[in-house]
């Protein structure tokens, strides 16, 4: 409710004394780095919880130890799950980043406005459930570059739809998706086969 009120009276602020496009995309840029660390170093973490799981789960195999074998495959399983969220989002950003930076030094506004919104968007849903706080602080980056793209819209009286990602968007994060799953492989080494409950009673 608070958040809402804030941007309500953010929104009203704006129409009496506009924001700068260079400043706001600066301030927009600012936090979205700021949560690109965040993410980055729980990446670090996951991966470093990933090791010592994996590590138990050979040291259960080896003992034929199913059941403790099962269960640290599944935990490293849930851990891979958001990893590979977070690093996807994480290179996403980073191409939004490199957008938005673009705007500062070359001021192409239509051209690099219409992706970044949208993909911000989806990645900020997408870590609803795994980095609610950094989802929170891209809904306020969301904003923004939303608002950016309404009033770029205005003035070169074009229509961009942000609600659904277009081609330059979906381009992106397609392309986050198919890097995120090598470096998956790079990072995470297979887990090796869980003997059933058979094997342990033999």
């Amino acid at each position: 409710m608070f958040r809402e009120k804030r941007s309500i009276l953010g929104r009203v602020k704006e129409t009496f004394h506009p924001t700068p496009i260079r400043r706001r995309v600066m301030e927009a840029l600012f936090v979205l780095k700021m949560q690109l660390t965040r993410m980055d170093r729980t990446a670090q973490r996951m991966q470093q919880r990933d090791a010592g799981l994996h590590g138990k789960c050979v040291a259960a195999v080896q003992q034929k130890n199913a059941q403790l074998a099962s269960m640290y495959a599944g935990e490293c399983a849930e851990i891979r799950k958001m990893a590979k969220v977070v690093l996807q989002s994480q290179l996403a950003l980073e191409q939004v980043a490199l957008r938005l930076e673009t705007v500062l030094h070359y001021g192409d506004v239509a051209q690099a406005m219409k992706p970044v919104a949208s993909v911000v968007r989806t990645i900020r849903t997408q870590l609803e459930g795994v980095l609610p706080d950094v989802s929170m602080e891209l809904a306020s980056v969301n904003e923004s570059l939303e608002y950016l793209v309404m009033e770029v819209g205005e003035a070169t009286e074009q229509s961009f739809d942000i609600s659904v990602p277009g081609e330059d968007a979906q381009r992106i994060l397609n392309e986050a998706n198919v890097v995120a799953e090598q470096k998956m492989r790079e990072r995470f080494p297979d887990l090796p086969p869980v003997p059933t409950q058979e094997a342990r009673v033999q």
